[in-house]
Order: structure tokens, then C-alpha cells, then sequence
């Protein structure tokens, strides 16, 4: 017994890359409801989900389809219902003008995901350089006992959080508003490391993309040794299903 697993949203009459595998490499194809449809594949009922190989297919087929040119709701991984019928009757039908209303400002667009991080013996040499304090107590710290300079090493490690903080605020900023004028919308994730300047999604027009990737090619060479710049994408629109452009 299988079911249908479900990947996403696009337009009716989407076209699917040829021979697109998903899952268990089962071939995708789309349950079609009015002005939308359902990217599904054939899934065994009892088989469970959860592996690295699952996510990569989940994410692959979402891909594939932006590639290609496409515009995709991307659905949260694990996601799937009883047979075709129900696609229609439980998840198109009653979402159908939702899905359409979510889709218009999507068409023609991208993410690109830009994660920026201090390159850390740079930012903390930048530090000492310019902050008399931290450099007098990491001087300090150097020339006494690791006993003697217990109290000096807490207050060295406050101040240097301190002005990690100060900085990722000033360059996060910065980077922002060298890139966020060419992106039609900007999703910014808290971040999880004290070392991250910056994580945040960028909603591009297709046709500005070459453009914007110039202006990111160019601020990564400005701070080249002090800030690293992660580039992802083109990727589905995953941080802006549901969010005004």
C-alpha cells in the first residue's frame, strides 16, 4: 500500500524536469486542482522517514523545479497523505486561492541565503589593536601565572564578547545594506554562534541575480580575511512562503 507524499505547490500546468526522482527514487509527478498543484510521489504507507538521503530527495525535487525555472511552495519535510483523491479533497480544494495568493509574488523570484562569520584570529587581532583595554589585559594575562591572572581572564573574556557583539551589530548592518537594495525582500535568522555577522535569506528577481551576485563577489573581496561570506542558492523561496514582498 503506498501513499502520497507531498513536496510542494506550483502553478497548474507546471512543467516537471524530465524523469524527476524523488524519494525512494519514485518518480514525481503533480495532482492538479484548478489553479494549482501538488509535487507528489508514490510513498510506502509503512515506511518510515527521517534519514539524511530522505531530506536530500525532499529538498532535491524542490530544486530541481526552481532550476528548471519554476515557482514552488516548498513544503516542510515528511509531509504526505492517504492516496491523489485526498491531495485534492484535503490540501488543494480548501487551500486553493491560499496557494495561489502565496505563489503570485514568487513568480520570477529566488532566495539566495547569504551566511556571513568572522574569520576569529583577524577580528580579535583588530581588537587588541584598537581597544586599549583589551589589549593592556591581554597583555596581562600573557605575563602572569594562569593562577595569578584568573580574574584578568574573565573580564578579558567579557570585554572581547562585548565587542564581538558591538562589531557583528555594525557589520551586519553594513552588509545588509550593501546587498538588501537589490533583493525584492530580506528574511534575516537570529544567530546561533557568537562569531556570525550575519544569516538571512534574499528574495531576487531572476533577472537581477547576475547582478546581485556581482555586488556579493565584491563585498566578499572588501572584507576578504575578516568576515568569511557563505553563499546558497538559487534555492526555493523557503523564508518567504506566506510573507508579504
Amino acid at each position: 500500500m503506498t501513499v502520497q507524499y507531498v513536496y510542494g505547490v506550483t502553478d497548474a500546468g507546471a512543467e516537471i524536469p524530465g524523469q524527476l526522482k524523488g524519494i525512494d527514487g519514485q518518480e514525481v509527478s503533480l495532482v492538479t486542482h484548478g489553479r494549482c498543484a501538488a509535487l507528489v510521489s508514490d510513498l510506502a504507507a509503512d515506511r518510515p522517514l527521517g534519514t539524511r538521503d530522505d531530506l536530500m530527495a525532499h529538498q532535491g525535487v524542490l530544486q530541481a523545479i526552481v532550476e528548471a525555472g519554476g515557482t514552488v511552495l516548498p513544503f516542510r519535510f515528511g509531509g504526505a497523505l492517504t492516496d491523489r483523491d485526498a491531495v485534492v479533497e484535503e490540501l488543494l480544494s480548501p487551500h486553493e486561492d491560499t496557494f495561489v495568493e502565496q505563489l503570485e509574488p514568487l513568480r520570477g523570484q529566488v532566495e539566495v541565503r547569504i551566511k556571513a562569520r568572522y574569520v576569529e584570529d583577524a577580528v580579535l587581532r583588530e581588537m587588541v589593536q584598537e581597544e586599549p583595554e583589551i589589549a593592556e589585559l591581554n597583555q596581562r594575562v600573557r605575563e602572569l601565572p594562569e593562577d595569578a591572572a584568573y580574574y584578568d581572564r574573565v573580564r578579558l573574556g567579557e570585554l572581547i564578547a562585548q565587542a564581538f557583539t558591538r562589531r557583528r551589530e555594525n557589520d551586519g548592518q553594513g552588509l545588509l545594506d550593501a546587498l538588501a537594495p537589490r533583493a525584492t525582500a530580506v528574511a534575516q535568522h537570529e544567530l546561533s554562534r557568537e562569531d556570525d555577522v550575519l544569516d538571512a535569506g534574499f528574495l531576487i528577481d531572476r533577472k537581477e541575480r547576475e547582478e546581485f551576485e556581482k555586488i556579493v563577489d565584491q563585498v566578499g573581496k572588501e572584507i576578504d580575511g575578516r568576515i568569511h561570506l557563505r553563499v546558497a542558492g538559487p534555492l526555493p523561496p523557503y523564508d518567504f512562503v506566506g510573507q508579504e514582498t
